[in-house]
């Protein structure tokens, strides 16, 4: 099949079942719901862009499994230039919609699995890697959104999966069949679940023996029977539902979603298991998926972080202090943060390497580097933003008010005569395009926005901490004492 359109895949969405509430109610139409639909039109552009020929080389790719031409995002890496394409690409795509695109999880899943299925059978004769491949082909040749869902709700996080009070806090393995295997539990903070046709279901941390239930990994579709999402909640998000929304949305075409991804004794056949027991292995399955999660950050954040300086330098210049030192000093470290981002990105691109199986996988160390400073730059970026921006950003009135027609002054003058006299700029750009720029900068940095662009900036593909373990483990440190022996003559 040829590569699926935007369009195409907005009707795709239509003729699934997926199970989807909201505010305690059964969504029955998801797909325009005005509090839904912004997040599909983000991934409705990865297929769009991977139509035009401008973007043809970042947006697609030939799959080393058919010869065919492929969407990225169901690609496997073959080299350190399709690692470092995937960094260019997200970047991209976070210029085009300033929001999640929501495809990043599924990529960096499929990836993990390949390496990992492959090593999983080289130890135990299993046919995981060749289950993998049968997926890959169908989810490439019908141009297919997977997302990746590997988060647990942990209950007492001081306590291992079986230890759990209430057995269904980790996903588990509720009965095997000779034909499958019929799984119980969740997966929450799943971004872009609604959107997708199929999960594709990770263990969230090590496992011992006594976890081997919850080591499971296996592919299933949206709309499996038993299988359910309930849409999270983001700050301002009833917004998207008032009558004639525009301006006040600040980002009214895209947006992100994340739900609670609810398995209530889902059936899933043989074939579409990739991991059922193995628990020794879930810990490289873990760190492999955060690995090349952490290195999209990289890319999608700095992609945004170039929209919000673009936004923060017109607030500027609508405000008339964009010759100000302090402004352009501020632009200036604004640029520095988010090109130190995509430094990162593109150096545990790389730094990578073929693993066993033959695809490539990032550089760890420097991948974990990347996502650390994730967790603090995104934040510098838009404190500095809010800082040029002024207390407008957060106190103008409402769209309604600048355009109301209601008559209040002495002489006649209506609301929106009075909100768009006080609330003048430059007097070179329109008070309507000053609005504008202004509810941008507050979706993204406290609004919906700030979900993908701060929130997710600090606990996506783990928290701080995990990052910091890892770089522990991968700095090497005893290595570089011995450097500073040697050169100091320490025998």
């Amino acid at each position: 099949m040829a590569l699926k359109t935007g369009a195409e895949y907005i009707e795709s969405l239509r003729r699934m079942k997926t199970r989807v509430y909201m505010f305690g109610e059964q969504i029955e139409n998801w797909v325009d719901h005005p509090m839904i639909r912004p997040s599909i039109n983000c991934v409705a552009i990865t297929y769009d862009l991977a139509q035009d020929p401008q973007y043809e080389d970042l947006m697609t790719a030939e799959s080393h499994l058919t010869g065919n031409k492929i969407n990225r995002f169901t690609h496997i890496h073959q080299s350190t230039e399709d690692l470092k394409k995937k960094v260019k690409m997200q970047r991209l795509l976070g210029q085009k919609t300033a929001s999640c695109f929501q495809r990043c999880v599924g990529m960096d899943a499929i990836n993990a699995e390949y390496s990992t299925t492959y090593e999983i059978d080289q130890k135990y004769g299993t046919d995981y890697h060749g289950n993998l491949k049968r997926f890959l082909e169908y989810i490439q040749e019908n141009d297919l959104v997977v997302d990746g869902a590997m988060t647990d709700p942990k209950g007492n996080r001081g306590k291992a999966p079986h230890e759990q009070a209430d057995q269904d806090l980790y996903l588990r393995i509720k009965e095997r069949r000779a034909d499958g295997i019929v799984v119980r539990g969740a997966k929450c903070h799943q971004t872009g679940s609604v959107n997708s046709h199929w999960h594709i279901v990770m263990p969230t941390i090590s496992m011992g023996p006594d976890d081997r239930d919850y080591a499971v990994s296996f592919a299933c579709p949206s709309d499996a029977e038993g299988m359910f999402m309930i849409y999270g909640r983001q700050s301002c998000d009833t917004r998207k539902l008032e009558e004639g929304a525009d301006i006040d949305l600040g980002n009214k075409k895209f947006g992100g979603q994340e739900a609670l991804v609810v398995f209530d004794d889902v059936f899933i056949p043989n074939e579409y298991i990739f991991m059922c027991g193995e628990y020794d292995f879930a810990g490289m399955l873990v760190e492999r998926f955060a690995g090349y999660h952490r290195q999209s950050y990289g890319g999608c954040k700095v992609g945004v972080g170039d929209v919000v300086i673009g936004a923060a330098a017109l607030a500027a210049e609508y405000n008339g202090c964009e010759k100000a030192s302090a402004v352009k000093d501020k632009l200036i470290e604004m640029t520095h943060l988010n090109e130190t981002l995509y430094s990162c990105g593109i150096a545990c691109s790389s730094e990578g390497h073929p693993t066993a199986s033959g695809g490539y996988m990032i550089d760890l160390l420097l991948a974990n580097v990347c996502k650390q400073n994730v967790t603090r730059f995104p934040y510098e970026i838009v404190r500095l933003a809010e800082d040029i921006a002024g207390g407008i950003m957060v106190t103008m009135p409402s769209q309604k008010d600048f355009r109301s027609e209601l008559p209040v002054g002495r002489n006649g003058e209506t609301i929106g005569d009075f909100c768009n006299k006080f609330f003048v700029g430059n007097g070179t750009c329109s008070t309507e395009d000053r609005m504008r720029v202004m509810r941008f900068l507050e979706n993204i940095c406290l609004g919906a926005a700030a979900v993908g662009y701060r929130t997710e900036s600090m606990h996506g593909a783990g928290s701080p901490q995990a990052q910091r373990i890892m770089i522990a483990r991968q700095g090497n440190i005893q290595g570089k004492k011995q450097l500073a022996k040697d050169i100091a003559g320490i025998e």
